[in-house]
């Protein structure tokens, strides 16, 4: 590639680390330069990772920037976003990247009038695991698939996160942190949803930080931290999905589809790689296919597992997507569907009843291993 686009961030707080670290693995751009309202923030992270720091206002302004992550919180996504393309500068946001389908089409039509590019985590459906589960799918290795599975459940993040208020407010909750990853990626291996129905609710009125600095401090909860919900697929699929934050321990699989010859096993969407499975009607089948970059281990979870992490994969192919002026994968039109999946299953829970989506997109392009492989370093 003979052009490397310069990134800014706004937003120093956990995940920040996370792309700094990673951005170096990838081709066409680099990490110059972030900003936060806490300035104390900004220069923490810029010291860490040898970029500068700036204000807001600044990094909005500097001339060798070219695109600008978003990871502040989740209410404040729309706005910020809605600077730095005013600013005229391409974004690329932290999941949900807005928390409306109204907002969704805002950011859009700015970016259209100003000839930029809008994009949004998760990019975790790029990893090599569940392309492997897209080529099944693609190549009809369990048939047509007519149901399936999906099951996100933990205790709650109040048990790690430094200040996990904002995960408990409206704009937080399961569906909206963790539903991203489960259904994006449902989106790329089943196509658009047509309809919602869903239960929600909570398990207390109150959550007690157990994780430092603030252990012992409590938390008003706003909005639903379980939702049982299933979505109908414009292909016909019917999917339950199933997230909470109220379970301590459960032993449901992550991702299962259904098909008319087989099930498809699908790992933890919230991770790169994983085992995939096919299950046909007679017996277990491993399935075969090219190493990709995007599944192999290249680091370690809290317990020293090895895993799979290429954040910043989404943002490398929308840089690249505009040195090349071809469509990127995390695109606007995905993300604001999925949003609009995510938002309509919290509204059909609050007002007990079916929702059809208004949004729709197109599966975005598989990512094969050449492929994968031309985003890095």
């Amino acid at each position: 590639m003979s052009k490397t686009l310069g990134i800014g961030i706004i937003g120093c707080g956990n995940i920040s680390a996370a792309y700094m670290k990673l951005a170096p693995l990838f081709a066409g751009i680099e990490i110059r330069a972030c900003a936060d309202m806490n300035p104390e923030a900004a220069e923490a992270r810029a010291e860490e990772f040898g970029i500068r720091a700036q204000s807001v206002d600044d990094l909005l302004a500097a001339q060798d920037i070219d695109i600008i992550i978003n990871l502040t919180i989740p209410a404040a996504h729309f706005d910020v976003s809605k600077s730095i393309l005013e600013a005229g500068k391409h974004v690329y946001s932290e999941k949900p990247f807005v928390l409306s389908l109204e907002e969704g089409a805002e950011l859009g039509r700015i970016a259209a009038e100003r000839g930029l590019r809008v994009g949004s985590a998760p990019d975790t459906f790029l990893g090599g695991a569940h392309q492997l589960a897209r080529q099944l799918v693609d190549s009809n290795a369990v048939g047509k698939i007519s149901s399936g599975t999906c099951f996100v459940q933990s205790p709650g993040m109040e048990m790690w996160h430094p200040n996990p208020d904002f995960f408990f407010k409206p704009g937080g909750g399961p569906v909206l942190d963790l539903g991203p990853y489960y259904v994006s990626n449902l989106v790329q291996l089943l196509g658009p949803v047509k309809t919602v129905v869903a239960l929600t609710g909570s398990a207390s009125e109150y959550r007690t930080i157990t994780s430092q600095p603030r252990a012992g401090e409590t938390i008003k909860v706003e909005t639903p931290t379980t939702i049982h919900a299933v979505l109908e697929f414009q292909s016909g699929a019917q999917v339950t999905f199933i997230s909470s934050w109220d379970v301590w321990q459960h032993g449901h699989s992550n991702m299962e589809l259904y098909g008319d010859a087989g099930t498809l096993h699908v790992p933890d969407p919230n991770f790169f790689g994983g085992e995939v499975r096919v299950t046909n009607k007679k017996a277990f089948v491993n399935p075969q296919a090219e190493t990709h970059p995007f599944g192999e281990p290249n680091s370690a979870d809290g317990q020293g597992v090895p895993v799979a992490n290429y954040r910043c994969a989404g943002l490398a192919d929308m840089a690249q997507a505009i040195l090349q002026d071809r469509p990127h994968r995390c695109s606007l039109e995905f993300s604001t569907h999925v949003v609009d999946v995510m938002v309509s299953i919290l509204n059909s829970g609050e007002e007990r009843r079916f929702i059809e989506i208004a949004s729709t997109c197109e599966r975005p392009a598989a990512l094969g291993a050449e492929d994968a492989r031309a985003l890095m370093a």
